[in-house]
């Protein structure tokens, strides 16, 4: 067979040509010689000319920060001793990638014939991959030194017997410990009484609402498990701050005697850092967990007036009739209409929790006036007078550190705070920091 690879016609005259010369046609190369050509290239030359790029290094540089922040080093007030620690995690983050590139890539590729740079793809899978692998295995081995510390407390707090009517002993010193002493917990039928203030400091202008509400309410009252006669009991409050997230802190959390949560804070997915069992569940309506796996190891949720609403719906939970499409459009939330919990499990948080705990705030606030505190520090309150010894979990609000978690179970970030008006996020912080101090609580995560 004869290839033609040349054609040229001239004028025999002056040899001036007559027709453009032919381009020398290019042969292309089969698909099964591509691994016999890419094998000529030095797959450790290729990788570091190709990866090492300052888009790499960002990359890197993304995968260091989320190291950090799916682990606790942007959720603990202990950011200079884990320096150390940081540049062990960049080292590793930089090792994991450049690894790959001291082993052959020739035998696992696949290549077809219309792809460029056949490698791009192995490398740019391997780089997905050990960065992956990387995260996951230290997010599965790691605990931070500190939590570390914390956690050896937590165990030597629990292995010591629990002392009797501690919290009352050690609040008695403080200036705010006679408005934290001897308040209701729960609304009872029994016992009637004149509301003041409107919801959520009181009950004045919901009088028929609570009627019916305490009317399906079997045991509307405190129940015998959480009276002070008896046996000794530990409790513990469990915050949803970022904090709490990587503290391994689930099993000793597990080991109260009672649990308390506030709002709709998952515990399904969590069981590590915030334990599986619940006591009470404090929560208002726009707050209740949609999720009926929530309820599973739920023992009582008690709600939180802040408007008549909210007993309305607390009635239509318990009877199982749900609230008109009307009633409804009024919660700023959607709220679910049932909760998998008997009559007997579900109570009403008595106001005078929110309002002394607002009035002991205000020693501590700027600004003067009534003042509504989040459900964190009303449900230390409530702690202390239901249990003998309180330990906290999961409090602190770091605004030192704009990136830190908020909350344990979510990726919104600490700055968001600065958004609300309603709390004042550092007055509760003083006061719960008093408590620590005084030794009537105890702070397992040490953020406040």
């Amino acid at each position: 067979m004869v290839t033609l690879n040349r054609l040229s016609v001239e004028d025999p005259d002056d040899g001036s040509p007559l027709l453009p010369e032919a381009a020398e046609a290019a042969i292309p190369t089969p698909v099964s010689h591509w691994k016999r050509v890419v094998t000529k290239t030095d797959s450790r030359e290729f990788f570091l000319s190709r990866y090492m790029s300052p888009g790499a290094v960002f990359i890197l540089w993304t995968c260091y920060l989320k190291i950090q922040s799916e682990l606790c080093l942007f959720s603990l007030p202990y950011r200079n001793e884990n320096l150390a620690l940081s540049l062990v995690l960049l080292i590793g983050g930089y090792s994991a990638v450049l690894i790959p590139a001291y082993f052959h890539l020739d035998q696992v590729a696949t290549f077809s014939d219309d792809y460029k740079h056949p490698k791009d793809l192995v490398c740019t899978h391997i780089l997905a991959v050990t960065l992956d692998h990387f995260v996951t295995l230290t997010k599965l081995f790691y605990v931070c030194p500190s939590f570390q510390a914390l956690l050896n407390q937590s165990a030597a707090l629990l292995s010591d017997p629990c002392q009797p009517r501690w919290c009352l002993n050690h609040l008695k010193p403080l200036s705010c410990s006679a408005g934290l002493l001897d308040i209701p917990v729960f609304v009872q039928q029994d016992r009637p009484a004149s509301w003041d203030l409107s919801p959520p400091l009181g009950l004045q202008g919901s009088e028929e609402h609570l009627a019916l509400a305490l009317s399906s309410l079997p045991e509307p009252g405190l129940p015998p498990s959480l009276r002070r006669e008896g046996s000794c009991r530990r409790c513990m409050v469990v915050g949803n701050g970022g904090v709490l997230y990587g503290s391994h802190l689930g099993s000793h959390i597990d080991q109260y005697d009672i649990i308390i949560r506030l709002n709709n804070a998952p515990v399904p997915g969590f069981e590590r850092d915030a334990g599986s069992r619940t006591t009470i569940r404090l929560i208002y309506p726009e707050g209740a967990p949609h999720s009926q796996n929530e309820y599973k190891k739920t023992t009582m949720v008690a709600l939180v007036v802040f408007k008549s609403l909210d007993l309305d719906w607390l009635t239509s939970v318990i009877t199982k009739q749900p609230l008109s499409l009307w009633s409804k459009m009024w919660f700023w939330r959607e709220v679910v209409d049932d909760i998998p919990l008997r009559p007997e499990n579900f109570r009403i948080l008595h106001p005078e929790i929110i309002h002394k705990t607002g009035q002991v705030l205000q020693k501590y606030a700027l600004k003067q006036g009534n003042m509504v505190p989040t459900l964190g520090a009303s449900a230390v309150v409530m702690a202390l007078q239901i249990c003998d010894q309180v330990s906290l979990a999961g409090f602190g609000y770091d605004m030192q550190h704009p990136e830190a978690r908020l909350h344990y179970y979510e990726t919104i970030r600490m700055d968001a705070m600065k958004a609300q008006v309603v709390h004042d996020v550092n007055a509760e912080k003083l006061f719960l920091r008093d408590l620590v101090a005084a030794g009537a609580v105890t702070d397992l995560t040490g953020a406040l």
